[in-house]
């Protein structure tokens, strides 16, 4: 068996609302908080927190506006989120191959 290691696993990604995340955000591109919320079925206080954890690290980008009076809160992963996102999976991948 080949290195299994779980502790080269990104906490901050393994939670699972962070890590949903994540893979809505990789696949979508840019997402508008509304779609998010429905998408994870998640609570606007949830989504927010974890949202705040993913910002603060550098692997989201949020964006908060208004259009037509109203506001509109976008994120999008960063550079940085994709690269961690991307080894995250990788990880995950290389457990499952070297089981």
């Amino acid at each position: 068996m080949g290195d299994f290691d779980y502790r080269k696993l990104d906490d901050l990604i393994h939670s699972r609302v962070r890590l949903a995340i994540m893979a809505y955000l990789a696949s979508a591109g840019e997402a508008g908080f509304a779609a998010m919320k429905t998408a994870l079925k998640v609570t606007d206080g949830n989504l927010s927190v974890h949202l705040k954890k993913l910002e603060d690290a550098g692997y989201v980008a949020v964006d908060k506006r208004f259009v037509d009076r109203k506001p509109l809160t976008t994120a999008a992963l960063t550079p940085e989120g994709r690269a961690a996102f991307e080894a995250y999976v990788k990880g995950l991948s290389g457990f499952i191959s070297d089981g």
